[in-house]
């Protein structure tokens, strides 16, 4: 009966670690979930390797932060320089480009700041300002609200008065909001074409490359946190960038429009 209890006992220290990949913490953006692209390039990751990913969906910013706290295995997010400090300060390894789309300003169809025809991100944005046009801001230190930061540097311009709205919401709640407002936002291309059936809202200006959004996927540094499930982590990456999901990604449509655009397709 003895050897008979140390060779479960054995066999559960055994099991547990292997036990242990199958439910991996994943910190993504919303636009990633809004978007619905984790509805389908999820599901056959779990069940190629009998896995569970556990999604949470929010700025890229709190993302990372939950990274850096240990509260999640691997982070999918859309912030290059936040990325690169996540791993220069030691909380991330193993980053992979996954994938890109671009970000866009959308607004009201009567484009009352004159925003089309701008000859760049920076132009618009200062149209905006100067006629006080309603702008809704996500507020929220995502990878959209990072980049409209960096744009609104770029036109030298502070935004603040009653015209400029900061939701402190995701990508999706952020669109609609600016459509009640009949206001302008940024978002990322993705996002807005799963939500344009649901608002009244137009794209207002888009072209720049200083609107370019790549998104990268980085595995929680295991010598930092040696709870985070490393192994599961890499399996995810391993997935994001195969063959097979970069081919999920790739096809992934809405409206019959690509919401993103695989690396290494």
């Amino acid at each position: 009966m003895k050897r008979l209890i140390l060779l479960l006992l054995s066999l559960c220290l055994f099991i547990s670690p292997v036990l242990a990949t199958n439910v991996i913490k994943l910190a993504t953006t919303t636009s990633t979930d809004n978007s619905g692209l984790l509805k389908a390039l999820i599901p056959p990751f779990e069940k190629q390797y009998d896995a569970r990913v556990d999604i949470i969906a929010v700025g890229t910013g709190k993302a990372i932060k939950l990274g850096e706290n240990g509260d999640v295995d691997v982070v999918l997010v859309h912030a290059r320089a936040a990325e690169d400090k996540f791993v220069n300060n030691g909380f991330g390894v193993n980053r992979r480009d996954v994938m890109y789309n671009d970000f866009i300003i959308l607004g009201p169809k009567a484009d009352p700041a004159g925003v089309k025809g701008s000859k760049d991100a920076a132009e618009a944005l200062t149209k905006i300002a100067k006629a006080q046009a309603t702008f809704v801001s996500r507020g929220d230190n995502s990878g959209t609200h990072q980049k409209e930061q960096e744009l609104w540097q770029l036109a030298k311009i502070e935004p603040k008065g009653s015209w400029y709205n900061a939701a402190g919401q995701g990508m999706g709640a952020a669109l609609q909001i600016a459509d009640e407002k009949q206001g302008y936002v940024l978002a990322d291309r993705g996002t807005y074409l799963a939500y344009m059936d649901k608002i009244d809202l137009e794209i207002s200006y888009e072209g720049d490359k200083v609107l370019n959004n790549p998104y990268g996927v980085i595995a929680v540094n295991p010598a930092v946190h040696n709870k985070s499930n490393y192994l599961g982590a890499m399996m995810l990456i391993g997935w994001l960038t195969s063959v097979d999901g970069q081919k999920i990604i790739n096809n992934y449509k809405v409206n019959s429009e690509q919401l993103f655009k695989p690396i290494n397709i």
